[in-house]
């Protein structure tokens, strides 16, 4: 079985390319060309068997949403992660990544996966340290249970998997001389280094990246090449730390490329606003154009209860200068599991982000898209008006709710001023035509 890479570099377009091609207004062939080099992804595990919509992350794409779900150690409702992963996909999310630590792990993972008709991803490393700490301690987890876990995985059907292995003890050591406010936040970062540090070992997925990519390989999942040395505060963002990780992660796709197996990079974090667009050109530069995938991003450290927002405002801003997916934050994020209802938010505020991301890039079809939205407004073509909306349903309950007695809506009524000025000056239309019967 050839992986999308490699079927790209042989000059075959597949039926994955050819969806994406079609839901992105663009031809077959740029698509083949984009994935051929590495600039795209399409995460497709042949093993996903409910997998229908297919997702191309990358250069020339759309910007891509990603929603977080998944059990933790305080609390396990499957029935509720499945319904968050349906609520995430009915609202746009483009991936799900099921980040469970509570609960029968495997069991969770493809009850998920079941209903899951957008690649999913995972990071397996929770598991691994999961089945040592209910063993022993986490401290005890062994290089062939990681690899083990991650086989797992693909065979289930998981789509692409997060690793971190750019945290080596090179990097540790340039961590340690930092003087970071909040150190290390990243879960499976985290995991990793603390691992290292008490065994004194190096990065198991670093010293064995060949096997990771003969397992990947296998099952095309693509790699998202974790950022385990993230900034958890502005304070600390594009520190030495952070880059020196990014560099070897450049290193880690280059190998991904030449071995066929497809590959990402994940990205911060906490940063400032004004630093994003170096961070984007940064990234890109080292990975040679690699998908970028962030966690917001966050331009402030002071939006608890409201990161969805702050983290849409920064996420839109690295969409416009490059970045290619975003990972959604919830009204939760720093303070809980997120609820059902927190993902829809969530959700919807970062397809609102990477749709204005989008428009800023000059994509014509949004473009469009907005002229006809604006269009609709001044002829007071509501169902126009609804369809052309990114979530129809909510604004026509929105306008049913405060219903006007013009064709206006209830914020004027009579004094529209689109309508009320124009009708005068274009038209020539009395002004009483506009109103109440």
């Amino acid at each position: 079985m050839l992986t999308q890479l490699e079927a790209a570099r042989q000059g075959r377009i597949t039926e994955q390319m050819a969806y994406v091609a079609a839901q992105e207004g663009l031809e077959p062939e740029r698509v083949r060309e984009l994935v051929a080099v590495g600039r795209v992804v399409i995460p497709a595990n042949p093993h996903h068997t409910s997998l229908t919509h297919f997702t191309a992350i990358g250069e020339e794409m759309r910007v891509k949403v990603n929603a977080n779900i998944g059990t933790s150690y305080d609390y396990v409702n499957v029935d509720e992660e499945v319904e968050k992963a349906r609520v995430a996909i009915r609202y746009g999310a483009d991936t799900v990544m099921d980040l469970s630590t509570g609960g029968d792990l495997s069991a969770i993972r493809q009850r998920i996966l079941e209903v899951c008709t957008v690649p999913l991803g995972t990071v397996p490393i929770y598991e691994a340290e999961f089945r040592a700490a209910s063993r022993s301690s986490v401290f005890d987890m062994t290089a062939d249970e990681m690899f083990q876990v991650i086989e797992e995985h693909g065979r289930q059907g998981v789509d692409y998997i997060t690793v971190h292995a750019g945290v080596t003890l090179e990097t540790l050591r340039r961590y340690r001389q930092s003087e970071r406010v909040t150190g290390i936040v990243s879960r499976g970062g985290g995991l990793m280094a603390a691992w290292m540090l008490k065994n004194g070992r190096e990065n198991p997925l670093w010293e064995r990246f060949d096997d990771l990519l003969e397992i990947a390989r296998e099952y095309d999942m693509t790699l998202s090449l974790g950022d385990g040395l993230r900034p958890g505060s502005i304070a600390d963002s594009t520190d030495r730390a952070q880059l020196q990780e990014l560099i070897l992660i450049g290193e880690l796709v280059e190998r991904a490329r030449r071995a066929g197996v497809q590959a990402m990079v994940e990205g911060p974090g906490h940063i400032p606003l004004g630093e994003i667009q170096a961070n984007v050109q940064v990234q890109k530069r080292l990975t040679g154009g690699a998908p970028f995938y962030i966690l917001g991003m966050l331009p402030v450290d002071t939006g608890a209860g409201f990161d969805h927002i702050v983290g849409a405002i920064g996420g839109a801003v690295a969409g416009w200068h490059g970045a290619d997916m975003l990972c959604y934050l919830t009204p939760a994020e720093h303070l809980g599991l997120p609820t059902v209802e927190h993902v829809r938010e969530g959700v919807i505020a970062f397809k609102l982000a990477a749709h204005i991301a989008d428009v800023a890039r000059g994509r014509r079809i949004d473009v469009e898209r907005n002229r006809h939205m604006s269009e609709a407004r001044y002829a007071l073509d509501w169902e126009r008006q609804f369809q052309l909306a990114l979530y129809p349903e909510e604004a026509r309950r929105l306008y049913a709710e405060r219903g006007s007695h013009t064709r206006a809506c209830s914020m004027c009524g009579p004094f529209c001023p689109m309508n009320l000025v124009e009708a005068v000056l274009r038209h020539h239309v009395p002004v009483d035509a506009l109103a109440p019967a």
